[in-house]
């Protein structure tokens, strides 16, 4: 039995499993208090691993970071969110506190190689994986094994430039497809009095108070679907930015499948899958068209832990 742990910027999972694909036996979850820093999370970690331990009889544990990693190292190199993570020594950590053997991974390649295996790629030899969250990450699987391991960073979709003239370092995927970036737009939008007049009677306005600053893009999509003209400029911003990004990967990869996940991708299919789709097309390689696929990803918020079980569950079965 094997202990997988997602960890987050605002959440911790923890999940028990046979490291094979097969259901979870036990799921915890705590919440993450960014202002207890680093030190706060290796904490909660530590009393819940501890307790998962004493009623599993646990042989090693995956951990899928929300950040960059150094899996050959069992390092973090940083978190974007939380203090207290740069370099720091993960693995070694869990070895001398719990007592236990460890395997790290960067939590998108690990939901990349569940949903592969276990999940909407399964039964394919090379899926892409794309997460539309509050940022834009992206994971590449082959055969079931991840792409990229031991190396800096892989499949980093979200980080492409979009265009001959995109020499800013932040003029990326991200910042025209992820939540924030579609929130961020919108309230743009509203301050600089763009019309929202239409048959919803102004929605954004209506779901934000009249206060830009409150916009969600969990909002955006509600009045994007009832007609408003500067959420829906919001969607078509993002979905082209991202079909463009998806068709350079098509382009270079050819992936039989391509699986997005993230809250962003459950905005559905008329508001997000179906323009997404239009985009890629629009950019791809015209011999490719055709010999791809497009899905929503199947296996929802504990997609990371089941990766990291699956990398604990591939590493001990070598031993």
């Amino acid at each position: 039995m094997f202990l997988g742990i997602e960890i987050g910027g605002t959440k911790l999972q923890f999940g028990v499993g046979a490291g094979d694909g097969t259901p979870l036996f036990a799921l915890t979850r705590r919440k993450v208090d960014p202002a207890a820093g680093a030190a706060g999370i290796l904490e909660q970690i530590r009393e819940a691993a501890a307790e998962l331990a004493a009623a599993h009889s646990i042989r090693g544990i995956g951990v899928g970071f929300g950040g960059p990693v150094d899996g050959t190292k069992g390092r973090v190199r940083k978190s974007h969110h939380i203090t207290g993570w740069e370099n720091f020594p993960l693995v070694d950590w869990l070895r001398g506190n719990l007592g236990l053997p460890a395997v790290l991974g960067n939590d998108c390649d690990l939901a990349a190689l569940a949903e592969s295996r276990i999940g909407a790629g399964r039964g394919k030899g090379s899926v892409f994986y794309v997460t539309v969250g509050t940022g834009v990450g992206g994971g590449y699987v082959v055969n079931g094994k991840l792409q990229g391991q031991g190396r800096p960073s892989v499949a980093e979709i979200g980080h492409l430039r979009p265009g001959l003239d995109a020499v800013d370092p932040d003029r990326i995927v991200e910042r025209f497809a992820s939540g924030w970036s579609i929130a961020s737009y919108a309230r743009r939008s509203l301050g600089e009095g763009r019309s929202n007049t239409d048959r919803s009677g102004g929605r954004l306005q209506e779901l934000c108070g009249a206060d830009p600053a409150g916009l969600t893009a969990k909002m955006v999509a509600e009045a994007a679907r009832s007609g408003d003209p500067v959420a829906l400029a919001a969607f078509s911003r993002a979905t082209r930015a991202l079909g463009w990004a998806i068709a350079q990967v098509a382009t270079l990869l050819s992936p039989e499948m391509v699986v997005i996940g993230g809250g962003v991708s459950r905005s559905g299919e008329e508001l997000f899958f179906g323009p997404l789709r239009k985009e890629i097309q629009r950019y791809i390689f015209p011999p490719l068209a055709g010999s791809y696929q497009v899905v929503p990803a199947e296996l929802g918020e504990t997609v990371v832990v089941e990766g990291a079980l699956l990398l604990a569950g591939t590493e001990w079965s070598r031993v």
